[in-house]
């Protein structure tokens, strides 16, 4: 039989290995989804530089303008903010420079001719590690009209008031 230390030790090791093991994500773009309906969804990997690393992991990212481009067979990340680490030296790279993102080449070849064919463009969703690995959510998207975003708008609203109108009836 194990002690009482002996078993808050393993249960605090458990938990330690279930969040080192799972995706944690760092950083989320919120406004993606009241711009753009969401068609497809896809992870790839990140090329990154040793101080981005550290500067993701402390959770200085903005994906808000952030777009997803093919050029020449390979995927870039545009426009997305990853602030200079701060005890990083005078060679930090540029904090808005294109990324390269780690995709096999049928994919890439892939998101371009739905791209094409949609008319919509590729966004980051969400930035997060996997394991060690820095990876990107990446969704195929096509931009809302005014009109959808007032429907939106009105429809989260009515969920909010529902939500409350139950939580008022179980007092």
């Amino acid at each position: 039989m194990r002690s009482r230390i002996e078993r808050a030790q393993a249960k605090a090791d458990g938990r330690a290995a279930q969040k080192n093991s799972g995706e944690r994500p760092v950083a989320t773009n919120r406004k993606a989804r009241f711009e753009y309906e969401i068609v497809e969804k896809l992870e790839a990997g990140v090329a990154l530089t040793g101080t981005e690393v550290k500067s993701v992991r402390a959770g200085q990212v903005s994906l808000t303008d952030g777009y997803v481009s093919i050029d020449r067979g390979e995927a870039w990340l545009w426009n997305v903010n990853v602030a200079p680490y701060d005890a990083g030296s005078y060679n930090n790279p540029d904090p808005k420079r294109k990324r390269k993102l780690l995709l096999h080449r049928r994919e890439i070849v892939r998101l371009a001719t739905k791209i094409q064919k949609s008319g919509g463009t590729c966004i980051p969703l969400s930035l997060y590690f996997k394991g060690r690995h820095a990876k990107v959510q990446i969704a195929l998207a096509i931009g809302k009209k005014q009109y959808d975003k007032r429907e939106s708008i009105r429809r989260r609203e009515s969920d909010r008031e529902a939500r409350g109108a139950i939580k008022a009836a179980r007092r």
